[in-house]
């Protein structure tokens, strides 16, 4: 993204870890968050009282966000004192602030149209993680006193476009940056309706210059990239048109109508996202000429996204177990990733690919202590930390250690 991208959205953010007394009513019912120093920049001394529209978002891995509109309130408590101001910044209870826990860290956002997003993130979480690296703050700088960034023109270029992309909209914010409109070329192909999510890999892919061979890391994010970009327009296509329709029973309005598409909206945005991630990974693994199982049952009924070589060979248990892989694919791991641990218990160190970005040391050292090798496209590995790159599988590492033991295991089969 260009060089002060953030600034499209917001027109400043200040950062801090929650105190007890901002998060426990049995300690406190002020309602304020303290050391507001660093925020006369952001909201001015202009006038005695300030009085902002602020929607609030409780944010964590393993729960669906909480939202809440309200305000926040700038004011000077010593206004009619001669000398002295004392300036504190005063917030609306609701479900968000209720939901606070102390050290969770504090995100509020000045927007450009003068109202707040207000996010709290849950500490040690990978969202929490994720909003420092997309603000350009440290985590440790995150103290009891307020960060604050008020010039968001000269915040550096963020060239993984990919990742600060997903990061605004887990936030609520959709960032375009490819302005072409795919809607014409998808309605001629598939009419108005939806083709599979086969069909629309394919089709995605059939769009895109790459080179998978030479280039696997940079050509599954683009295929992965096309698609959702696609989604978007044929989604936003098909959703005004049955707008434009109305939800009409008679002269009375269909509540229920508009609920069951609405829905329908929600899970079919739920259940692509990770289908088409997987699509795009058959493709590549054929590309590689690699032999696999796509969710085959293992014990327990389990159903890994890919067993390499083979179940067959995985079934056979005089097969070398070293000699097999599992791939879980999740495009977002969060939490989620302990799941993969349960699944395919013959092979001890497992894999997770991910295009998810700025995942805390925390979770990958858990990770590491678990067995679990964590594969992200090259372009995200400078989302995270050097310490972490060191460790980070690419794509093209993965394909290659896969073809390695793919060689193991024609020479099993061959008997030589």
């Amino acid at each position: 993204m260009k060089a002060g991208y953030l600034n499209q959205y917001f027109e400043a953010v200040a950062v801090k870890r929650l105190a007890a007394v901002e998060t426990d009513a049995s300690v406190s019912n002020q309602h304020e968050y303290n050391g507001v120093t660093l925020l006369k920049k952001m909201f001015g001394t202009d006038a005695q009282k300030k009085v902002v529209p602020s929607h609030f978002l409780y944010i964590t891995d393993d729960e669906n966000p909480i939202y809440a509109d309200g305000e926040l309130t700038w004011y000077d408590a010593r206004y009619n004192h001669p000398t002295r101001t004392e300036w504190r910044l005063y917030y609306s209870a609701n479900e968000v602030t209720e939901a606070a826990l102390s050290e969770d860290s504090l995100f509020i956002c000045l927007k450009r149209d003068e109202s707040a997003l207000v996010i709290i993130a849950r500490k040690n979480s990978v969202i929490e993680n994720q909003l420092y690296w997309l603000f350009d703050i440290k985590p440790e700088d995150g103290s009891n006193q307020f960060t604050a960034r008020t010039d968001l023109k000269t915040q550096p270029s963020d060239k993984v476009s990919f990742t600060a992309r997903m990061i605004l909209f887990a936030i609520g914010i959709e960032a375009r940056e490819d302005t072409e409109d795919y809607t014409d070329m998808l309605v001629a192909n598939f009419g108005k309706t939806f083709p599979t999510t086969k069909e629309f890999s394919k089709f995605a892919r059939s769009t895109v210059e790459a080179d998978p061979i030479h280039d696997p890391d940079g050509t599954l994010l683009k295929w992965y990239e096309r698609e959702e970009k696609m989604f978007m327009c044929m989604e936003r296509y098909l959703i005004q048109e049955r707008i434009m329709k109305g939800f009409k029973s008679g002269t009375d309005v269909d509540v229920d109508a508009f609920i069951k598409f609405s829905l329908s909206v929600n899970n079919r945005r739920k259940s692509r996202a990770g289908l088409s991630f997987e699509n795009h990974l058959e493709a590549l693994f054929t590309e590689h000429k690699i032999r696999y199982s796509h969710t085959p049952v293992t014990e327990n009924n389990s159903k890994p996204d890919f067993i390499f070589p083979s179940i067959e060979l995985y079934k056979n248990l005089d097969y070398p177990s070293t000699y097999l892989t599992m791939l879980g694919a999740k495009t977002t791991v969060k939490d989620r990733w302990r799941q993969v641990l349960e699944e395919a218990d013959r092979i001890e160190r497992k894999h997770l690919i991910t295009l998810e970005g700025a995942i805390s040391e925390n979770q990958t050292n858990e990770m590491i202590s678990r067995k679990l090798q964590l594969v992200v496209p090259k372009e995200i590995h400078a989302t995270f930390t050097d310490k972490q790159q060191s460790w980070l599988y690419s794509v093209e590492d993965f394909l290659e250690e896969v073809k390695e033991r793919q060689i193991l295991a024609d020479k099993y089969t061959s008997g030589s």
